[in-house]
């Protein structure tokens, strides 16, 4: 009767399946044909300075009544589909408004990707001392891309405009640099920046090691001889990515086992440890100088792949091009989150509105269509639109961070109480011991991804656990209001001679905090302690990322490092709660708690130590927040 009674169930299930897949075919079919109507297709190979030439699909308005300004998006990841007579299903960024108005849209392949020639190299440094055509980057294969345009693309009147999310919002960023003079407005949305400091591979030197496998063997791999087939990718056997990496063992297990020499990033990314001219050379922030179009960079507060990205791309830019039209966006969003879900929640946290629609329809739209139209009021965006956690508000901001800012430090303290007094007396410590064959997991529930929800997760799992410590302010009596950069400053001392300090800013709900309706995974939000930002460092790197320095075991030392900016009111009711830990697996990779390269080291380097953290006198530990009235 049971079998009876599943079977009958899995077939309800495929027919349920189906029909939904029938559905989202035929809608596909639906906008296909609405792109077809009022676009015609072209497909060029357009010739960069020196000779190699790159795969451009252009959709022109078949309404030839006026000139169009272009929106431009070049990509790694393909322009498909291929051939005149295949089109895409949307155009331009998701709101429909750009449909309706009618832009000439532009996708390109990047150098070596899919149907363009050359060589594709991963976030190509800027070539700052051009010498010749044979010096080429993005800045130049975009100048190059525009200048072809502008001169062939009948009906265009001679603007164009640039967006891209992740990778393509690193090209988007590229493309402001020595700007051709028809950009006129560019948006890089979640770009890829620093792949050491901050963003995707590694944080502060500590390699994030389940993103990076990921995606490394999806996109690291040569590329096919049908260069329109993506690489082979790697499927795990198991749903536990925890357990799945723990058994790999070190890092020097993962090409042998799995990579078989075939991804040559990967080599790149796990041998260069230490921030050298590999990385600083791939920085973008340090290209954003004489900025001439008007640029919006957007990212998310809960982006797991480039949330530093986008935050320091505008900060350069501030400092680097005071006279450009530079503004940032900020919204409570996911990788990309803003084109890709509403954004009216995280995991299981709430935010009370679609917030993905009104970027779309109220900053995105009007910017494009102002700075390459004319047309609306895309001048009267502030310089900052910046989206509020906790209150769940939009505001516009002259400046980011606030100026009105105040700075705060929230000190540790025996017991596990967090004040904005420093502790009074001669330093006291707490103590943990790390042990590497047991590492702090990153996730209450078992995945074997980068979970993008792992941003708003709740930290109870993390906090009963011996090897996190945990320090929290008491009930708040009103409304705390965060925004901007925090700095964590931590007096340590290690039995190792080196180790990751892992730091967490979380919101501590009230415990009578109604569950969510609907609430399919069960999740009590009564003491919820949601995650709001979290970052680790690798120890050895305190004094710089260029040349690390080995702990010597028992002695303190000050590891002082940034986290990225948060916008986050804690409510009245609610607490404020700093968790310290030393690993965060499998999202970051294991540090031996030895001081040899990571990437070298054997099993026989892994050791548990006992971390020490120092509170009081002149080693108050703590984390500084800047306060907003």
């Amino acid at each position: 009767m049971r079998h009876t009674i599943a079977i009958a169930l899995l077939a309800c299930f495929s027919i349920g399946y189906a029909q939904q897949r029938g559905q989202m075919d035929a809608r596909m079919l639906e906008r296909q044909a609405a792109v077809k109507a009022a676009y015609t297709k072209h497909e060029f190979m357009i010739p960069m300075r020196d000779g190699v030439k790159l795969f451009t699909a252009v959709y022109t308005p078949k309404d030839g009544s006026e000139a169009y300004p272009m929106m431009m998006s070049r990509t790694p990841y393909s322009v498909a589909p291929y051939g005149i007579e295949n089109y895409r299903a949307t155009l331009g960024p998701p709101s429909e408004r750009f449909f309706k108005e009618k832009f000439i849209f532009v996708y390109q392949d990047v150098r070596g990707r899919n149907k363009s020639e050359g060589e594709f190299v991963h976030v190509r440094p800027v070539m700052v001392n051009k010498q010749g055509p044979k010096d080429v980057d993005e800045a130049t294969d975009t100048y190059d891309t525009i200048e072809w345009l502008v001169k062939n693309v009948p009906n265009n009147n001679g603007r164009v405009g640039m967006w891209g999310i992740s990778y393509p919002g690193f090209y988007a960023a590229m493309g402001a640099v020595d700007s051709h003079p028809a950009l006129k407005a560019t948006s890089p949305q979640a770009p890829v920046n620093d792949w050491f400091v901050g963003d995707d591979f590694r944080h502060n030197g500590v390699l994030f090691l389940s993103h990076a496998f990921n995606f490394l063997g999806a996109f690291g791999r040569p590329r096919p001889e049908d260069a329109m087939l993506p690489g082979s990718k790697f499927t795990m056997d198991t749903p536990d990515g925890y357990d799945f990496h723990l058994s790999v063992g070190p890092l020097a297990n993962y090409d042998e086992k799995f990579f078989k020499g075939q991804v040559k990033f990967w080599k790149d990314l796990i041998t260069n440890e230490t921030y050298s001219a590999f990385w600083q050379s791939r920085a973008a922030n340090r290209h954003m100088k004489n900025v001439k179009p008007a640029m919006m960079t957007v990212g998310g507060w809960f982006d797991a792949e480039d949330v530093y990205g986008p935050l320091s791309i505008y900060a350069s830019a501030e400092k680097n091009s005071p006279g450009a039209t530079n503004m940032i966006v900020e919204g409570p969003w996911s990788h990309g989150g803003w084109a890709r879900q509403d954004g009216t929640s995280l995991g299981n946290v709430s935010f009370a509105s679609n917030t993905s629609k009104f970027y779309q329809d109220e900053i995105e739209f009007p910017f494009f269509n102002y700075h390459l139209k004319g047309k609306g009021d895309g001048n009267k965006l502030p310089e900052a639109y910046m989206f509020e956690t906790g209150r769940n508000e939009w505001h516009k901001l002259d400046a980011w961070p606030p100026k009105q800012a105040k700075s705060s430090t929230l000190y540790f303290h025996p017991q596990g109480k967090l004040s904005t007094s420093a502790p009074a007396g001669t330093a006291a410590f707490d103590e943990y011991v790390s042990d590497p064959m047991k590492p702090v997991p990153f996730t209450p529930y078992i995945t074997n991804r980068m979970d993008y929800n792992y941003m708003t997760d709740d930290q109870r799992f993390a906090a009963a656990r011996p090897d996190v410590l945990v320090y929290q302010t008491g009930a708040l009596g009103s409304d705390l209001r965060v925004a901007g950069p925090l700095k964590a400053t931590l007096w340590v001392s290690t039995t190792g001679t080196d180790s990751d300090w892992v730091v967490k800013l979380v919101d501590v709900f009230p415990s009578d905090t109604p569950d969510n309706n609907p609430n399919p995974a069960g999740v009590r939000m009564g003491g919820y302690q949601m995650l709001v930002r979290g970052e680790p460092f690798r120890g050895r790197f305190r004094n710089s990322f260029e040349k690390p320095e080995p702990f010597t075991p028992g002695k303190v030392e000050k590891v002082e490092f940034e986290l990225p900016d948060v916008f986050h009111t804690f409510r009245k009711g609610h607490r404020l709660m700093v968790q310290v830990q030393s690993s965060w697996f499998p999202l970051t990779d294991r540090n031996p708690q030895k001081y040899v390269p990571v990437h070298e080291a054997k099993s026989s380097d892994f050791q548990k130590a006992t971390q020490r953290v120092y509170m009081g006198g002149q080693q108050a530990s703590g984390l500084t927040v800047r306060v907003l009235d």
